[in-house]
């Protein structure tokens, strides 16, 4: 788990929401993703004694009990280094099926740039791989590799775990990404989104540069919620 901020930031918010406003989340995720039911996965305990971080993210695909997609997650994507940190992980049950839902959320515009980290050339090879694959899922036409490594890293990783699960487990693992956009967060020296339209223009930057065909089967599956930090605000 990364460093929560104290009264700020999406792991903050998102802990808040789970923790005393589970109905209201759950009710705002179901309606944006057309699910019956939902229910929310525990994170794990940390062997770390230190203050907000005696617990720690699903990382990966840890959370998937199948040693058979577990041995293919790892010929896919580098298994060393920082793996996909799940803010939230959730199971949706819908009428006759069950999905996972993979949750990533962001409070202020300095949470949505990264870049790939990698260092070893055997990781690097793999990303650029699996990224590959993973534009011939999103994307239209030809999309630089070096697109999806840098500026938005993050979100370029979160696309290809769903389009691992998606794509390159046989049978498919049913899966959607759900990306939730909190405004109205006050921090210092930070450019916190104060009203849902201000994230309209991050997210079509995020959409051009890695060349996102919002029409692609998979892109279907991934969702936007805009969520305030107290309902009860007016901005």
């Amino acid at each position: 788990m990364g460093k929560i901020g104290y009264g700020y930031g999406s792991e903050w918010h998102l802990l808040r929401f789970l923790g005393y406003h589970r109905e209201y989340l759950s009710k705002q995720v179901l309606n944006i993703t057309g699910g019956k039911e939902i229910s929310w996965l525990d994170f794990r305990f940390s062997k770390k004694y230190a203050f907000l971080n005696h617990d720690r993210e699903l990382v990966g695909l840890e959370f998937i009990k199948d040693p058979e997609v577990t041995k293919k997650w790892c010929e896919f994507w580098p298994q060393i280094g920082t793996s996909q940190n799940w803010d939230a992980i959730g199971k949706i049950i819908y009428n006759d099926h069950e999905e996972w839902l993979l949750v990533e959320a962001k409070a202020h515009l300095g949470e949505v740039r990264s870049r790939c980290g990698a260092v070893s050339s055997k990781s690097i090879d793999k990303i650029n791989v699996a990224f590959r694959k993973t534009i011939q899922s999103f994307c239209v036409g030809e999309t630089p590799i070096e697109n999806w490594l840098s500026a938005y890293y993050q979100t370029a990783n979160r696309l290809a775990s769903l389009h691992f699960l998606m794509k390159e487990c046989d049978p498919a693992i049913s899966a959607r990404i759900l990306f939730i956009y909190f405004y109205g967060d006050q921090r210092p020296d930070t450019e916190c989104p104060q009203q849902e339209a201000d994230w309209y223009q991050v997210i079509e930057n995020i959409e051009n540069r890695l060349g996102i065909d919002q029409s692609s089967e998979l892109y279907k599956r991934v969702h936007h919620n805009f969520m305030p930090i107290n309902p009860n605000q007016t901005n």
